[in-house]
């Protein structure tokens, strides 16, 4: 673990070194924020103290970030050959992909976190769902690991980061929207296991602050899985 760490730290200084970071920060604040406050659909239309309108953005713009921050973070040490040298490191080609994902996952939550002034303005507006505002950062916090992982797979597929890019989103849209669906037009378990598959079947159940182990299950067994694939093709493509 102490060097998963390590090496999270050094990518997340990585992060910083470059503009990814602050791109993301103020994209992502921007965007977030004007939806939130400003667009048509802002709290203040609603009438009521809640955050469900910033969680709905939130939960729309990580879906296309995400894949922007993750899309290089295997394909360049591939193309580059960094990779080979890494290896030579005391470490493992596992502590490698969950270094990188836990580096990624630490810039979400920090873009996260500069959001908390939302949840303070809307609490002094009026009274508030404190569990469902907490629920619903743990399902973008949950959401966002689930697309890095992917991310980091596609990632890991090809030498090109585009590609990366276009693969990453393509399984996210069979997640963030296809499964959803097809769910609607199936019925019996062929419905309920497309159903269960669709991301924002869990995510909505999360956000109104229901947590379910069924909807942890599903998130963990994403990010695990899509780690998993990524050490896999790594390992088939350095024999």
């Amino acid at each position: 673990m102490r060097e998963i760490w390590i090496l999270a730290r050094r990518e997340l200084r990585s992060f910083f070194n470059s503009l990814m970071a602050y791109m993301l920060l103020v994209a992502f604040l921007g965007f977030s924020g004007f939806f939130t406050w400003i667009s048509g659909a802002d709290i203040f239309l609603v009438g009521q103290a809640s955050l469900q309108s910033f969680f709905g953005i939130a939960y729309w713009s990580l879906f296309f970030f995400i894949p922007g921050l993750t899309m290089g973070q295997l394909a360049e040490e591939n193309r580059s050959g960094t990779i080979e040298l890494l290896m030579t490191k005391p470490v493992s080609l596992w502590q490698v992909i969950t270094s990188k994902f836990l580096s990624t996952w630490l810039l979400i939550a920090i873009a996260l976190a500069f959001t908390l002034p939302y949840y303070i303005t809307v609490a002094t507006l009026g009274p508030i769902d404190h569990g469902a505002v907490w629920t619903g950062y743990l399902g973008l916090l949950l959401m966002s690991g689930a697309y890095i992982s992917i991310g980091l797979f596609a990632s890991s597929i090809s030498n090109n980061q585009i590609v990366g890019f276009l693969l990453a989103l393509l399984i996210g849209i069979m997640f963030h929207i296809l499964f959803g669906i097809l769910s609607a037009s199936f019925t019996g378990i062929i419905g309920g296991v497309l159903n269960y598959l669709s991301l924002s079947t869990h995510f909505e159940s999360i956000s109104r602050g229901v947590i379910d182990t069924k909807d942890l299950i599903y998130f963990l067994s994403l990010i695990v899985l899509g780690l998993a694939s990524a050490e896999f093709v790594m390992v088939r493509k350095r024999r």
